[in-house]
């Protein structure tokens, strides 16, 4: 059960930030009403959320789940894939430090963005992607090994993050996008298969009781609540132009 998260509030330079989505620039006032009521649907599911300001120095920022990862013995600061977001960690940590005794870091050359781990129970799967490369995943697989872990790498293809076409639902359940529907790595779980053009819903997010996952994607919706999933629909269009989903916006704890 998670109790904690922790969220960015989206800066003013949010509209420069990277992305390969070609969908426009976000428009930023409805970036932040985005924002609040993605806040909003972290506390109907029964936690406490942490808001930082805005930090206008990192356009990417508000996607503060690539700066960490965090577990139940420990937290990892990562050492994000964009050379243009590693500053982002330092201003995480101090907040991580209210929170955690154990704080772990990754180190250059490891590069490492928590948007491609995904926690299935006390495993990790490490998407190996254009922002984490193999020695980065090394030094996550041997911190989580300390703390009594285990993890395995995973290739990522034609997608940003791991976690861009994959969600851990609970209950063995992933729900998953095309890209990794032929990949045997997962052929233990019950497989929720997205239609291609609801790709976007595969980025959800298992909170308590409920699934966050964007709004708009009735076929993917449906098919997780057949499953005997409750749902919680956010609108997070805006974060989508910037290659960020429901995940990207918190971290969870």
């Amino acid at each position: 059960m998670f109790t904690k998260a922790i969220v960015r509030v989206p800066c003013k330079n949010l509209v420069n930030g990277i992305t390969t989505a070609n969908l426009g620039k976000p428009d930023y006032a409805n970036a932040v009403a985005q924002h609040e009521q993605y806040v909003e649907a972290l506390k109907v599911c029964g936690l406490d959320v942490t808001i930082l300001p805005p930090d206008e120095e990192y356009p990417d920022s508000t996607f503060v789940e690539d700066t960490a990862l965090l577990t139940p013995e420990c937290a990892i600061i990562t050492n994000p894939g964009a050379s243009s977001r590693r500053g982002e960690v330092i201003s995480i940590k101090k907040v991580l430090s209210e929170f955690y005794n154990n704080i772990e870091h990754v180190h250059p050359p490891g590069t490492v963005d928590g948007g491609d781990i995904l926690a299935v129970d006390d495993h990790y799967y490490i998407g190996l992607s254009d922002r984490t490369n193999l020695e980065g995943a090394r030094q996550v697989m041997k911190i989580l090994e300390n703390f009594g872990k285990t993890a395995s790498t995973v290739k990522v293809k034609n997608i940003l993050h791991l976690k861009s076409g994959i969600a851990y639902l609970g209950n063995r359940h992933l729900v998953m996008s095309s890209v990794f529907q032929s990949d045997s790595i997962f052929k233990e779980f019950t497989i929720i298969r997205v239609d291609e053009k609801e790709s976007y819903s595969a980025n959800c997010v298992h909170i308590n009781n409920s699934i966050i996952l964007p709004k708009g994607f009735a076929k993917a919706r449906a098919m997780i609540e057949n499953a005997g999933f409750p749902t919680l629909e956010v609108d997070v269009s805006e974060f989508r132009k910037l290659d960020g989903g429901v995940s990207c916006l918190s971290l969870r704890f």
